[in-house]
């Protein structure tokens, strides 16, 4: 596996306002997620997404998420909201992924009965700069708030890992302390209704990160 970093990365998804995103940069997460799955309820307009874009403080990435969106449409989102990263949920492949000049990762269904090979990953999606490890089942979507079990993360990655699926801020310490992952990324586990961010839980969220930092690191 690849080493821990010296801090857990931390990103928000699913963000639909204005003042969420304002929040999670004063915050100092590492990167916010804006949502064009179609099945999701926490899918975003073009215009939406690049007014939040540019409410981002310097230093904070812009991540897009997609499922399944044909091309044309995921380069109509590259283009108006100038993201960092692409994040794949779906069946899409490693020249799919890499064909829209971003780098992108790649989460991997850890639900159900799905298993992970490290080698295996790292060789269907060689351009991938990492990995989303979520609870979510294959062909569904995430941000079901659903935890999987950690002990199936697959071992020797030599790519960082983001570890995703029913994170909250009452388990966030165990679940960095427990598998040492370069980034967390949670979404509904912060929130008071889909899409909709709660000020504390997202703050109790950050701190319980740099608390299991402080142990383990």
């Amino acid at each position: 596996m690849t080493h821990a970093p010296l801090r857990t990365r931390i990103k928000f998804c699913g963000l639909t306002r204005a003042e969420d995103v304002h929040l999670a940069c004063a915050l100092g997460v590492d990167a916010v997620g804006f949502v064009f799955a179609a099945r999701s309820r926490r899918r975003l307009a073009v215009d939406q997404a690049r007014a939040l874009r540019d409410a981002l403080a310097p230093l904070v990435d812009a991540v897009v998420l997609f499922m399944d969106n044909d091309a044309d449409e995921v380069r109509d989102v590259v283009h108006h909201v100038r993201p960092s990263l692409l994040q794949f949920h779906g069946d899409e492949d490693d020249a799919f992924c890499r064909g829209f000049g971003v780098p992108y990762i790649k989460a991997v269904a850890m639900g159900g009965d799905a298993s992970a090979d490290a080698a295996a990953l790292e060789a269907q999606y060689p351009a991938a700069t990492g990995f989303l490890l979520d609870s979510h089942a294959r062909g569904e979507s995430g941000g079901s708030g659903l935890a999987f079990d950690w002990a199936r993360i697959p071992q020797a990655m030599h790519k960082p890992f983001l570890l995703a699926g029913g994170l909250s801020p009452d388990n966030v310490f165990d679940a960095v302390r427990a598998t040492r992952p370069w980034g967390v990324d949670v979404s509904s586990g912060i929130e008071s209704a889909p899409g909709i961010k709660d000020g504390a839980r997202m703050r109790r969220f950050v701190e319980e990160v740099c608390r299991a930092d402080r142990l383990d690191r």
